[in-house]
């Protein structure tokens, strides 16, 4: 058991970056609007079909072959970020703007229904295009590099791990050095004020969708080509992972977003290679979603503001 120990931390830490990077784009919403944007993985999951589809329009073109394979993934994740971003300024202007002011279960249930509405959406264009409800994505880089002969990381998946940390440190300088950052953290603290001071609240609740929604793309970019089949139902899961994520880490918080994501992968992974061992095979690897979302009814039950949250102080 011990001999897989390094394998598994490797395997964990691949599939908590990219829990983690989606949860950054539940945290920045709720940060400023206080409501969970449950649309949110299936923007993720749209971010991977584009990405794909402009690979697959490469290899139809038989460019694939001679064009280098690193240009060919900037251009996927240019694409997929720039649709996926527009995507999540579209469905913040249409579907929530107008319900601002509304209950908080109105939004909420506005963000359902768009949830459903893509993937119905996606799964009705793809049976158009592909005659079939999923897509395989060619893969980009194989190979592997070794770690010192204990372990060895897919060059796909150090790829999702770096990108994942570079995605995630460019968006932390940027909310907290730059003008539109500190103008994102006065909405967090409180809109009314924050618009009397000159701040345009409907710019600064746009960028943050359109940050969180770019992101999720490029997340799904990484995940089909970490994984190479994507389906019209991955981003419901893995959002709802990533929702995990981050309340376990912190839900609001940056920081905790990260943590959490990471935190989660290294969790699920652990569990799903030992469970089956430690429990005599009574519960095998097919029990790891139960495992992650029974540390969601935990964490909500004993610090419900997450492992990095604070507890939020009413004011009288």
């Amino acid at each position: 058991m011990l001999s897989i120990l390094p394998q598994v931390i490797v395997d964990g830490l691949t599939l908590g970056f990219m829990y983690a990077v989606v949860a950054l784009g539940y945290t920045m919403v709720y940060g400023i609007l206080e409501f969970i944007n449950f649309a949110h993985g299936e923007i993720f999951m749209v971010g991977a079909f584009v990405g794909t589809e402009v690979l697959l329009i490469f290899d139809s073109m038989g460019a694939l072959q001679s064009m280098n394979p690193y240009i060919v993934f900037v251009i996927m994740l240019a694409v997929a970020m720039a649709f996926t971003g527009a995507l999540g300024v579209g469905i913040e202007k249409l579907a929530y703007r107008p319900l601002r002011n509304a209950p908080r279960l109105v939004p909420l249930i506005s963000a359902i229904g768009v949830s459903f509405l893509l993937q119905d959406l996606v799964r009705f264009t793809v049976a158009i295009a592909r005659n079939e409800f999923y897509v395989n994505s060619p893969i980009l880089f194989s190979g592997s590099v070794n770690l010192g002969g204990v372990a060895s990381i897919p060059v796909k998946g150090l790829i999702v791990i770096v990108l994942a940390v570079v995605m995630m440190i460019s968006l932390t300088l940027f909310v907290n050095k730059t003008k539109w950052g500190i103008a994102m953290r006065a909405v967090a603290q409180d809109q009314s004020t924050a618009s009397l001071m000159t701040i345009n609240v409907d710019k600064v609740i746009m960028l943050t969708f359109l940050l969180g929604s770019s992101l999720g793309g490029a997340t799904g970019v990484l995940f089909a080509q970490n994984y190479g089949t994507i389906d019209p139902y991955i981003g419901f899961i893995l959002g709802i992972k990533a929702f995990t994520a981050a309340v376990l880490g912190g839900i609001g918080n940056l920081r905790g977003a990260m943590f959490g994501g990471v935190l989660l992968g290294l969790m699920e992974s652990l569990s799903g290679a030992y469970m089956g061992p430690l429990t005599g095979g009574a519960f095998g690897a097919e029990y790891k979603d139960v495992f992650a979302f029974a540390i969601l009814i935990l964490v909500l039950l004993f610090k419900p503001e997450g492992l990095l949250g604070e507890a939020v102080k009413e004011k009288v």
